[in-house]
């Protein structure tokens, strides 16, 4: 029996690269998850597992979102390995929710040799719809690898260890603030760690070289924006919106989406500053997987009231709402949620 990774569970790398290894490759695997750099890594160590370092077209199949096909599918997994124990098909950017062949792909993957593994990796983007039968034949016969975004504690040993690569040390507070500003996704990060480590003056990567250098996500940028608001620093709160405004390839209603989240977030850090309830709490309630960011949220949080937050809530609502049926310039509308939140209003 296949073993199974639960999707529920922060994926392990080093884990799962253990147990690969000792177990040895299964004869069917769903990779999925948006974290894609480890993705690659486990697809290329699975591989290495099955048909060795140099592969020939006999022993390892590709398929294509292209030139995928229930008979292509078939024929790749019928095909005898050459010159090699195991052979190899490998299926990249199939969106398993709209088969249109899915029965006959269902078909196909139940009846797999011992002596072959089919691997499908999906999009970063991609998210199974359990209820179908297709992914149910998944669940039962192969492995499910959902890959996460990583933890603190792996991400930032990561972290370190590319910018160690590149002879640089860096602070434990700029690799949190680079984490928070550029993401936790390692394939988006890699590109941000040879840029600072290029910039960065000496041997030690300062947070100063991180703001600098590292590209803001929006969800950054608007967290800057509600921890300005918390320390009543109106300017700098509103000149990060001009920023987020700035950016054509930010549209105000997804700007105020990430703001929504942003408030919700520091709502539930106040109920659970109110209740006695640590950060801890709010990590399982808004499922956050850094620490670090769970302490800010509290922090944040004590500077407001409870009914500044609560309205806030209301607030993103309201003018999420006001976007989709009024006639009033979203770019106003949302300036006007932005200052009000500043303001502290309430419904007291």
């Amino acid at each position: 029996m296949a073993r199974k990774t639960k999707t529920e569970e922060k994926f392990n790398y080093g884990e799962s690269i253990r147990r690969l290894r000792q177990s040895g490759p299964q004869r069917l695997y769903l990779i999925w998850g948006p974290e894609d750099y480890l993705a690659e890594q486990y697809l290329a160590e699975l591989r290495r597992l099955c048909v060795g370092d140099e592969a020939d077209d006999f022993s390892y199949r590709k398929l294509n979102e292209r030139d995928f096909s229930a008979i292509a599918l078939a024929e790749a997994i019928d095909s005898v390995p050459f010159l090699s124990e195991r052979s190899m098909v490998e299926v990249r950017g199939v969106d398993l929710n709209k088969l249109s062949e899915a029965e006959e792909v269902i078909k196909a993957i139940s009846d797999i040799p011992d002596y072959c593994t089919v691997a499908f990796l999906c999009e970063p983007s991609f998210e199974p719809d359990k209820r179908l039968k297709l992914y149910k034949s998944f669940a039962k016969a192969g492995v499910e690898i959902h890959v996460t975004a990583q933890l603190s504690d792996a991400l930032i040993k990561w972290i370190v260890k590319r910018f160690a690569a590149q002879g640089k040390s860096i602070e434990l507070n700029a690799a949190q603030r680079l984490i928070t500003v550029s993401g936790d996704i390692m394939s988006g990060l890699i590109p941000e760690i040879n840029k600072i480590a290029a910039y960065a003056k000496g041997d030690k990567v300062t947070i100063e070289d991180v703001n600098t250098v590292a590209h803001h996500i929006p969800e950054a940028v608007v967290f800057d924006m509600t921890e300005s608001m918390a320390r009543g620093e109106y300017n700098a709160a509103m000149s990060l919106l001009g920023e987020l405004l700035d950016d054509k390839n930010n549209e105000p209603i997804m700007i105020l989406a990430v703001l929504g989240n942003q408030m919700r977030q520091l709502y539930a850090a106040s109920v659970a500053i109110q209740s006695g309830q640590g950060k801890d709490y709010l990590m399982k309630t808004c499922s956050l997987k850094h620490d670090f960011v769970a302490s800010k949220l509290m922090t944040s949080a004590r500077r407001f009231s409870p009914a500044q937050l609560r309205r806030a809530v209301e607030l993103c609502a309201e003018t999420d709402y006001a976007m989709k049926s009024s006639r009033t310039e979203p770019r106003e509308l949302l300036k006007e949620c932005v200052m009000r939140i500043a303001a502290g209003e309430t419904n007291e």
